[in-house]
């Protein structure tokens, strides 16, 4: 049989309210009277009924995550970020898979399973403004870089600093022909940011930023990386090293590159961005952007809560943090020792 409250002060000879202030980590209760009820919360093995305490306040303990590529590392790796600070609060987490289509958004941001959530964390990639003004009357906190002038929580890294920063790097090493994979034909916010970083350092630095390095691609998956990695190679363009929208791609020209009998990162020096964990662990280590993932799933998960406990300020721009990730593809095998 279930353990109940009732049974947990029975046993430790406390009320019934007691126990609940301990279970709720209320911070009134004594640190004696914390643990004589802890020691009976063990000693019967209670577990506290979640979906009971949710109800109570009107809530069903389910935030929804809408991610644009399950498959894609970096959204899995931040999943299992905003999953892991949704438990701190004891929320448990609904994936929704959108395949960046505007359609698939439009009806996860509208609110289809409004009567199911407490909130909504999206990370949108064809959303218009227009998509968002009307919708259902769910806690909804915006993360990525399509950005929007609505009100709504919205956190996200710095792009054109980050993409800055990469390709900085790349020309502190003397690189001086820096090529750009990963400007998706059609819109892409996040793509075109990073673009705009590599385009502004490159001029920072005196150097040229040779719109014909730069490589377009339908998609942001190895394959795509590989790709436009050959277009550039056949068109008989030989950059001294690579920037990539992201780590499968950079995956993706690293193998070509192989391929070819180019050797990385002495003929070409390669750089990603979102640091995932195949990039720590090939032939050749990535050197990679890394966002800040924890803290961006903790920004996240926070300002759902804060809006649902009406605790929170006004809609706000979060930049989360991120860090420049030094490996063998720009850097070379560094001698054992």
């Amino acid at each position: 049989m279930r353990v109940s409250l009732k049974d947990v002060a029975a046993h430790a000879g406390v009320s019934i309210k007691t126990v609940s202030n301990v279970v709720n980590n209320y911070q009134h209760v004594t640190p004696a009277m914390r643990e004589r009820v802890q020691r009976s919360i063990d000693a019967l093995g209670y577990r506290p009924n979640l979906a009971a305490r949710h109800l109570r306040k009107g809530r069903t303990g389910i935030i929804a995550l809408a991610l644009p590529e399950l498959g894609n590392p970096y959204f899995a790796e931040l999943a299992a970020a905003v999953i892991d600070a949704a438990a701190e609060h004891d929320y448990i987490v609904l994936l929704d898979h959108t395949g960046g289509r505007r359609e698939q958004e439009i009806l996860v941001s509208q609110g289809f399973r409004a009567r199911v959530i407490d909130g909504l964390i999206l990370s949108p990639i064809e959303l218009e403004t227009e998509d968002l003004r009307d919708r259902a009357d769910v806690p909804l906190v915006l993360i990525g870089e399509r950005d929007y002038d609505l009100p709504y929580d919205h956190i996200a890294i710095d792009n054109v600093a980050a993409a800055r920063d990469a390709v900085r790097h790349l020309i502190d090493l003397g690189r001086r022909e820096v090529a750009f994979i990963g400007a998706r034909r059609g819109r892409s916010e996040p793509a075109q940011l990073r673009v705009r970083g590599w385009r502004e350092e490159l001029t920072a630095a005196g150097l040229p930023a040779d719109e014909g390095l730069v490589a377009a691609t339908d998609g942001w998956g190895h394959a795509d990386g590989a790709a436009a990695m050959s277009r550039l190679l056949d068109a008989g363009r030989r950059p001294d090293a690579v920037f990539a929208y992201n780590d499968p791609m950079a995956i993706g020209a690293m193998r070509v590159l192989h391929e070819r009998g180019l050797r990385v990162p002495e003929d070409i020096a390669v750089v990603g961005f979102d640091d995932v964990i195949e990039g720590r662990f090939g032939a050749v280590t990535l050197t990679s952007v890394s966002p800040d993932k924890e803290a961006i799933g903790r920004l996240a998960v926070a300002s759902v809560l804060a809006r649902l406990g009406g605790t929170a300020p006004e809609p706000r721009r979060v930049r989360a943090d991120y860090r420049l990730v030094e490996r063998e593809s720009t850097l070379g095998r560094r001698p054992a020792r």
